[in-house]
């Protein structure tokens, strides 16, 4: 099966996912400054989700570069990253009108979480049916980075609930600092690979 369809609808999921969460930011019925300072938690949560969301689109769009076809484990896998991303406007939304109390907090670390598992199986899955020597598995390599977020996120929740919800927000930033540019890994081994076409 080739990739095209599985890419056009992940492209289709994520857009819906960013218009949704835009469109739960409510605009103020006061015209002054006041009133939108009242709402920078939304506004302040709303921004990190779609960095996040942004961060998942970019990678997956370099990830399925490399992808030459696609087996069903690679389909669920990608429908099991989509519904993850598909609960951050709700996490998203109970975090910002909660002023990032601890509990709505732990929860969107949760969800990163498992946004960040999810890509996690969905790049093993790749791996299985391309092959332990294929670009992807050389890309990837250890990931070490992957590894480290997902350390990240699971610290924070903990960190959420019973120290401070700062403190996991904190982490969160950390994360999305740490992808904000995005993974040329894969990138490296596709010009590594047409180099060498030219060269023959």
């Amino acid at each position: 099966m080739g990739k095209g369809r599985l890419e056009a609808f992940s492209d289709g999921v994520i857009a819906i996912i960013i218009t949704i969460m835009v469109l739960a930011l409510k605009v103020p019925h006061q015209a002054d400054l006041a009133a939108l300072g009242a709402l920078w938690p939304v506004f302040l949560s709303y921004v990190l989700s779609f960095v996040n969301v942004g961060i998942y689109w970019n990678n997956h769009h370099h990830l399925l570069h490399a992808v030459h076809h696609v087996t069903g484990r690679i389909l669920w896998a990608n429908l099991h990253l989509l519904f993850w991303l598909s609960l951050m406007p709700w996490a998203t939304g109970w975090m910002g009108e909660n002023h990032f109390a601890p509990l709505p907090t732990a929860f969107y670390g949760f969800v990163l979480l498992m946004c960040g598992l999810a890509y996690t199986l969905l790049v093993l899955g790749i791996v299985a049916a391309h092959g332990r020597d294929s670009l992807v598995a050389r890309a990837i390599g250890s990931d070490t980075k992957g590894k480290l977020s997902l350390l990240f996120y699971f610290a924070a929740i903990p960190i959420a609930l019973w120290v401070h919800p700062f403190g996991g927000g904190a982490l969160f930033v950390a994360v999305a600092l740490m992808w904000f540019v995005p993974d040329r890994r894969i990138a490296r081994q596709l010009a590594h690979v047409a180099e060498a076409g030219q060269g023959h």
